[in-house]
């Protein structure tokens, strides 16, 4: 103690106190009170706490981060984004270490976190105006004939949101730059309508259009369905996944149409004449995918989907570069889903809920969060563990197992047989997500509901209620759980799916609602994409005031 400390010294001294008689306290923390008090980063201030690694300790750390910001010969890079009335970055990086008040971290935070969105916005006008400058316009010489043959034939009436979005593609697809547009729509709002009609806009003046899917199953749903919707129009079209391959046939003088999965990214496919690209589900692909399908012709179109809501945030960030189309609203004739959330105790009441359900005439669904559980079958409920004893219990309804492991030629028949009915209920992981349009299934069960986001669950939700029929998507938790149950209450009492992703952002934040294999999305270390917005938009209108100003 005699090297720290002598006789007559103050000091401040901070720990637990082991012992009263006589007074003792382990561990202590301590500063030497004096003159050099008001300039101690321990005393008489707001003081950060940092993550620590083995060898320095928080008082250690603290001091040198104190003497780095109060050091007269310290600048900081000058930023083009300061102003008159906007704290200056120098500023923000002292108070977001040693703030005077309570409210200054977070100003600082946010001035922090504008000056990355202005990075992210002029990255972003800097790619586009680089796309301009270096892009060859497709010039499409067809006056729409096909695509509007194709419109007039649809058995139903397309929306006044459908009939808009394909409107603003058709003006992009004759700009003298590419299309490079994201479209968004909730579940069954009719996005793949839209895709349709740019892709015949695109074939009919010769060109070849490529659409990509995350899945065999989703890719199987679209080549049914593209199929069936333009056959009297003397298209087929050509499919290309790791199981099975066929080619496209079209009239002469127009382009082919080819869907896939990840196969179109192969080497051997090489289109002749590439237009359009469409990308189905775009956040189960990375940036990097994307651009390698792009690369396959000489700057095509670009379409990309998702059905996966995202906030109005991410939007403006992550796809920054992308023009937004969104389906705000739903077409008629869909049946009413209610949503449910039960607790253990009524698995029973449920299994036979589904029981009449299917003895009604109908179909189910029972959706699992693993496919097996060796560790504890008791504590989260696997498909693999289960399904002799749903088997037994829905005797003599046929039952199948569906999961992502399983060949795509099984897959494919499985889901062929669901769809004429041959197979009553379907035992699932969370592949089902996507690329499943049956509209007798009206019963949907979540087991272990909590272990899935609630966008993910909205995504569940979708695969029912997809005809007449009253639905019900139940949602039953893996043990009474007051946290997870008002978690869940939000997707019982909403139905908008971009409400339902805004509280998935709160919640979870953004690698949950992107997929955590999104290369494309940014990292950030001072933006908080859940209360952010309105400085998004400010750096938005910056960068656009310094290119204009530039």
């Amino acid at each position: 103690m005699d090297r720290y400390f002598s006789i007559g010294q103050e000091l401040l001294v901070y720990g637990k106190i082991s012992s009263l008689k006589p007074r003792a306290i382990s561990h202590p923390e301590t500063e030497t009170l004096g003159d050099e008090a008001d300039e101690s980063p321990h005393l008489n201030c707001i003081v950060p706490i940092y993550p620590l690694t083995e060898g320095i300790g928080q008082r250690a750390l603290r001091r040198l981060v104190w003497r780095v910001l109060n050091d007269p010969s310290l600048t900081f890079p000058n930023s083009p984004n300061e102003e008159s009335d906007r704290l200056t970055v120098a500023d923000a990086y002292r108070w977001i270490h040693y703030p005077h008040e309570t409210q200054q971290p977070e100003l600082a935070r946010q001035r922090l976190a504008f000056e990355e969105l202005c990075e992210l916005q002029t990255q972003v006008r800097q790619r586009k105006e680089k796309t301009a400058a270096t892009s060859v316009r497709i010039p499409l010489g067809n006056t729409g004939r096909v695509r509007d043959a194709f419109l007039r034939n649809l058995p139903f009436q397309l929306t006044s949101a459908q009939n808009r979005i394909i409107e603003e593609i058709g003006v992009d697809l004759h700009r003298l730059i590419p299309m490079r547009r994201l479209l968004q729509g909730d579940v069954g709002s009719g996005k793949t309508v839209v895709a349709m009609s740019a892709i015949l806009s695109v074939v009919e003046s010769g060109y070849d259009a490529v659409v990509m899917a995350p899945t065999e199953l989703l890719a199987e749903q679209h080549h049914r369905t593209f199929s069936k919707w333009i056959g009297n129009l003397r298209y087929t079209i050509g499919y290309r996944s790791a199981s099975r391959r066929e080619s496209p046939v079209s009239p002469e003088g127009s382009g082919k149409i080819f869907i896939g999965t990840h196969a179109l990214l192969s080497d051997e496919f090489k289109p002749t004449n590439l237009g359009l690209v469409v990308i189905d589900e775009q956040h189960k692909f990375g940036v990097v995918q994307r651009e390698q399908l792009l690369l396959k012709g000489k700057y095509p179109h670009l379409l990309v989907m998702t059905a996966t809501p995202i906030p109005r945030t991410l939007a403006l960030t992550v796809y920054g570069e992308l023009d937004i189309s969104v389906i705000d609203e739903m077409p008629p004739g869909r049946g009413n889903i209610s949503t449910h959330i039960r607790t253990p105790d009524a698995r029973a009441k449920i299994i036979e809920f589904i029981r009449k359900q299917i003895e009604t005439g109908r179909q189910a669904f029972i959706v699992f969060p693993r496919l097996e559980n060796t560790d504890d079958p008791t504590a989260i409920k696997s498909l693999l563990n289960e399904a002799s004893r749903l088997e037994q219990a829905f005797k003599p309804h046929p039952v199948a197992i569906l999961h992502g492991q399983m060949p795509a030629a099984e897959s494919e028949q499985l889901m062929r047989q669901f769809q004429d009915d041959k197979i009553k209920v379907i035992l699932a992981t969370s592949v089902v997500e996507v690329g499943i349009d049956v509209p007798n299934a009206t019963v949907m069960l979540v087991e272990n509901a909590e272990h899935f986001g609630l966008a993910q669950l909205h995504q569940f939700r979708g695969r029912i209620g997809r005809g007449i029929h009253k639905s019900h998507f139940i949602l039953l938790l893996g043990k009474s759980d007051r946290e997870a149950r008002k978690r869940l209450e939000l997707l019982r009492d909403i139905q908008d799916g971009f409400r339902i992703a805004e509280e998935d952002l709160c919640l979870r934040g953004p690698g949950e609602l992107l997929g955590r294999n999104q290369s494309g999305a940014p990292a950030f270390r001072f933006v908080d994409f859940a209360r952010d917005l309105p400085l998004i938009e400010a750096a938005r209108r910056q960068i656009r005031v310094t290119a204009t100003t530039a």
